[in-house]
Formats: C-alpha cells, sequence, structure tokens
C-alpha cells in the first residue's frame, strides 16, 4: 500500500535538507505565517533535488504566534490570503521548473477549515480559481474534505503521527497534556495505526526532533508494508 509522507518546510526552521531525502511530499510556507522569497526558492530546489513534490502551505499572516492563533476574518478575505500565497509560490515554483502538485493550510487556519463550512469554502475556492488540479490535503473526516470533494477537487485525507487526537478525530489543542508526542517509537507506531485511514502523513518540520520522526516513521512503515509514494 503506498502511502504520503509529507512535511511543512520553509519556515525557518534548520532541519529541511536533512528532512527532504525522507518525505515524499512538501508544504511550503509562502510568507504569510513563516518564510520569505529567498527560503520558497530554496526549498523548491531541495525538493525537486530529492524527487519530493511541491505543495502550498497558505497560513493566516501572524508571525508573532506562527499562524496558530485562530483569526476571525470574513470569508472573501481567506479566499484572497489563500490565493495571493498560491501565486506567490507558484511564481517560483515556474521558474525553478517544478510544478506544484497540492495545497495544505496551516495552523488555524486549517483546523477552523476543518470544522468552519464557509472556510473551506473559500479555501477551495481559492483553489479553484488558481488551479483546479491542485490537491486539496486536509485533516482526516473534516468539513475541509469534504466540501473541497464537494467543489470537484481531489482530496487528501492527513493523519498526524507526532500530534494527540481528541476522541471525535479532531487534533488536541496544543496547549493540552499530550497533545505533542515526543518519542520516536511513539510517533512511528502512531504512523503505522493511521495509515490505513489517510493518504498522507504529516511530520511537523519545525519540532526538535523532526528528522529523528521522520527516520522511525519511515523505517516502520516500510516495515510494516507501506510505501512511501508521493500524491
Amino acid at each position: 500500500m503506498n502511502i504520503d509522507l509529507n512535511c511543512d518546510l520553509g519556515e525557518g526552521a534548520s532541519n529541511d535538507e536533512a528532512l527532504m531525502p525522507l518525505i515524499t511530499s512538501a508544504n511550503v510556507a509562502c510568507g504569510a505565517h513563516a518564510g520569505d522569497e529567498a527560503t520558497m526558492r530554496r526549498t523548491v530546489q531541495l525538493a525537486k533535488q530529492f524527487g519530493v513534490a511541491v505543495g502550498v502551505h497558505p497560513g493566516y499572516a501572524d508571525r508573532e504566534h506562527f499562524g496558530r492563533r485562530e483569526l476571525q476574518l470574513p470569508p472573501a478575505e481567506v479566499e484572497a490570503l489563500v490565493l495571493a500565497q498560491i501565486e506567490r509560490l507558484a511564481e517560483i515554483a515556474q521558474h525553478e521548473n517544478a510544478p506544484l502538485t497540492h495545497v495544505k493550510p496551516h495552523g488555524a487556519l486549517y483546523n477552523q477549515a476543518a470544522r468552519q463550512p464557509d472556510l473551506a469554502h473559500a479555501i477551495a475556492q481559492a483553489i479553484l480559481h488558481f488551479n483546479p488540479r491542485l490537491i486539496l490535503v486536509g485533516l482526516a473526516g473534516s468539513q475541509l474534505l469534504e466540501i473541497g470533494a464537494q467543489a470537484g477537487l481531489r482530496v487528501a485525507a492527513e493523519g498526524f503521527p507526532d500530534r494527540g487526537y481528541n476522541a471525535d478525530g479532531t487534533l488536541m489543542s496544543r496547549a493540552l497534556p499530550g497533545a505533542l508526542l515526543t518519542a520516536p517509537q511513539a510517533v512511528a507506531a502512531q504512523a503505522v495505526k493511521l495509515a490505513p485511514q489517510v493518504n498522507t502523513l504529516c511530520i511537523h518540520g519545525d519540532g526538535p526532533h523532526a528528522v529523528q520522526f521522520a527516520q522511525a516513521v519511515r523505517l516502520a512503515l516500510i516495515q510494516n508494508g507501506f510505501q512511501p509514494q508521493r500524491l
């Protein structure tokens, strides 16, 4: 069985180059919650070097909180925000001859769109406006995927090996105990558990153990019959 391994990159962490050979898809920050033109270009170049799919990772323009603070923006503003970030990365990717494959919202925008239909619709509309062939990546079982599919987009259900889950399948708040898994063995075990239920698994690239997690997850998946392959 194939499984995509994605990672949020270009966010200013020092792990990008070490992570790239271990993953199959990169979600590149587009200058809102993190990143700048030089970082975006370097991340795209690295992805191309290692045969990794390039995706857009749009978030709220809230660097102080790394895009993880929930904002209450009108859907039209969210649509414009996402579209602008897609266009910004697309220009760089085109120059590097690295086609975009997917869009995965970041942080608070991701979590809000998972449960708020108006934001899910705004994100889907931004993608449709730019290129309806791009894949929308979102939390498995979420409103974002349901509305994206209804809009005619191809969607990919995502799981998080390094995050704790609530009983309803949503992600635990990072402020709660158990929200962040810290042992590579536990992260790898959760990856194997989630893999049959999703299309892609995310390793957060900004964590101090990101490379260890990615190595453990990739090895455990292969040992359990899963083949890492890009979306």
